[in-house]
Parts: C-alpha cells; structure tokens; sequence
C-alpha cells in the first residue's frame, strides 16, 4: 500500500507547493477540479504545469481567481467548508487547519478567534490550496504523513501588515514544537498555509523514517532562489519494518510536566478526565520529593504539538500550578486494531497489537467486559478470562498455542 508520504522540506513549504506536489505524483488536475467544484465559492479555476527549478522539474499549481472581497472571518471559512459536499474526513481536516490559523492569528494580534479576519489566508486561492491538499490527500489514498525539519529561510516578508520578519509571526506562532532551521536562503520558505497544513495533519518530524519509495513529486514554489531550488518534494510508499527496529512506528510528541504540592488529590481525576476529552494522548501522576522535604505530585501529559496551547489552558485553570515545562520527544508504538469477540456472554473489542505483522499483545475492552459482568451478574475476571480463552483459541496457530 502507498498510503504514506514524506515530505522533504528543504526549500520549505507552500499550500500551492503540497498540491503541486501531489499532483506530480500523479493526482489527476480533472478529478481534483472535479472535486474542488464541490466548494461552496465561484470564480476560480485550475492550472497546473511542468517548471523547471534549479535544474529540477516539478509542477507548478496555481489558483486563477477574478477580483473578490479576501478578507473572511473563521465563520465565514467553516460556514464554506461546512456547505460543501466533502467527505467528513475532508471538512474535519480542513476545519482544523482553519481554526489553527485562527488562533494563531489572534494570538499575534491579541485577539479573539472569532475578531480575527483572515487576509491573505482568506482568499479564494488560499482556501482551495487547504482544501485541495486535504482532497488530494484522500483522493490518494494517504493515511500517515511525516515532514522533515523545515527550512523557514531569513530576512523579511511583506504582507497585509506590513514588512514582517521571517517565518512571519503567525508562521512562527503555528511551528511551535516544529523542528526548523535556516540556511542562507534568503526570503520566505515556509507560509502561513504551508506551516498550518503540515502542522496539523503531520504524524512526525525529523528524518526519514523506515519507508519503501515508490513514487516521488515535486511541486514548485512561486519565487526562484539563487541558492537553492525552490521546490518541494514529496515521497509516496509504505512504512516497512526491520528486524532491526523494535517497533514500527515513529512520530514525535510532546510531554508536559507541572510539580505539584499543593493540591486537593480530589482534582486529578476530574483534570485527567478533562486532559483526554481535550485530545491528549495519556496523563499521568507520579509521587515526588520536593523542596522542603515535601511530597508532591509530578503531574505528566503526553499530547500532540497541535494542543499545547489547549493543554496550558487546562492545566493552568484546573490545577495550582504556576509553571509548565514541555519538550519534544520521539516514540515508536506498535500497528493497533480492534477485533470483536464472540461468547456465551456476548461480545467484546479486543485491541490487537502486531509488530511485523505478529500478535504481541491484546486486551479486551474493560468497560463492555464490566457491562457484561454486571448484566450477567457475574465476575467481572469471569468475563475477561472467558474472552482472552475465546481469543487465543481464535488465533492459536498466529500465536503458536494450542486451541
């Protein structure tokens, strides 16, 4: 399966450069502009052609658009996007990017969500590179999408408000817990757009992780550097694994920590319960010595890049802390699937772990095992040994046991 992409950004990354790319991969232009005419606004159309930059061919997407009204509200965006007749997939991926774009806009400006006006990010061309991405990504069939560390470029940038400094603010504000750098490019490589798309929808950054290449793009930027080609370029193939790797997965996550002396212990399941709704991973509790001999708590909370800002929030407001420390760091977890069990007590989900394709771990469902323990007014270890028993005769033979 080719279900995994790379990308490669080592002259950045543009909403029109992820499309571009895309579609010299071998996404079809007509079936993209089939789909995008789904989208709820008018007056645009599609152009796509073969450059050549530095010496590399990639193809150049552009959005042609007549003269519109571009300043739009995070309302007026999601009132688009709703509108249109996308997959869930689609409107829930493009929704996100548009809301991160949003809070980092209000963010630089001290404002609210729903104050900002989007300007450049507003425009029809801007909302069809977001939603074409996300199109193009399902029309390909793509499920995990990594990004090397982006080069952000140096020097200056105009925009609606003014000379800006390179990555813009905003830019900056969305690349937080993003690995980035800067070499002696000079301009702006990394967008807005391109910063927000990758931000929300990327699994891992860093090199490139244990993959088969089966297929690469190139999608070219606007500008032409003296220094480097500005292109970006994109793998296409499938994760493998080696008898060398202990799992097969890699991405990267975020964990914040808060010492905690001080606090009534009544609130750590409520703050936990509220940590995992919020989206968070796994939140945690360790006992600890502090300062002045006194026993506390060290508070964990393991979250993707795109809910720090959530995460503070919560932690701030819910608990006594006046301090958060959070870093990046990188985590392998093995290929996950839920398979339902059948038994005389009825049935239940066993999460499945494989590495390399084999069974190493699985684990019933403990709620449905606890609503068929007091259902049948039995044990709730009755139920959950009746279903292992079910599963390892099931698959006996894959985990080399007798049925």
């Amino acid at each position: 399966m080719m279900d995994t992409l790379y990308f490669d950004c080592f002259s950045g990354i543009s909403g029109d450069m992820i499309v571009g790319s895309l579609l010299d991969l071998g996404l079809s232009l007509d079936e993209l502009s089939a789909g995008l005419s789904r989208l709820n606004v008018r007056n645009f159309r599609l152009e796509a052609k073969k450059v050549v930059k530095g010496n590399i061919a990639a193809t150049k997407f552009d959005v042609l658009t007549g003269h519109e009204h571009s300043h739009r509200s995070l309302s007026d965006i999601e009132k688009i996007i709703s509108h249109s007749d996308f997959s869930p997939r689609v409107r829930d991926q493009t929704s996100r990017i548009f809301r991160r774009l949003a809070e980092a806009e209000a963010k630089v400006h001290h404002s609210t969500v729903d104050q900002i006006h989007f300007h450049e990010v507003g425009a029809i061309d801007a909302i069809v590179d977001i939603v074409g991405a996300c199109l193009g990504f399902e029309m390909l069939g793509i499920e995990t999408i990594y990004a090397s560390d982006l080069n952000v470029g140096k020097g200056s940038v105009e925009s609606a408000h003014g000379t800006l400094p390179v990555p813009a603010p905003a830019t900056a504000e969305l690349l937080k817990g993003v690995p980035v750098y800067s070499n002696r490019v000079q301009g702006e490589l990394v967008t807005p757009t391109g910063a927000a798309i990758l931000s929300t929808l990327c699994d891992g950054f860093g090199k490139l992780p244990l993959f088969r290449i089966q297929k690469i793009g190139y999608g070219a930027g606007t500008k032409d550097f003296k220094e480097a080609p500005n292109v970006l370029r994109v793998f296409q193939g499938e994760r493998v694994s080696s008898s060398q790797e202990d799992l097969p997965v890699e991405s990267s996550v975020i964990v914040m920590e808060a010492n905690i002396d001080d606090m009534n212990p009544q609130i750590y399941g409520h703050l936990q319960e509220k940590l995992l709704t919020l989206g968070a991973l796994d939140v945690f509790a360790c006992p600890v010595q502090m300062k002045k001999n006194r026993p506390g708590i060290l508070l964990s909370v393991v979250t993707g890049r795109d809910l720090i800002d959530q995460v503070s929030d919560v932690l701030f407001q819910e608990t006594t802390t006046i301090g958060i420390r959070y870093q990046e760091t990188q985590r392998r977890i093995l290929d996950r699937e839920v398979e339902q069990i059948e038994s005389e007590f009825g049935k239940v989900s066993v999460k499945v772990s494989r590495l390399r394709g084999k069974i190493v771990n699985f684990s019933p469902e403990y709620e449905e095992c606890r609503s068929l323990a007091l259902k049948h007014h039995v044990p709730y270890k009755w139920i959950q040994s009746r279903i292992i028993q079910e599963f390892m005769n099931l698959h006996a033979k894959e985990i080399n046991l007798r049925a």
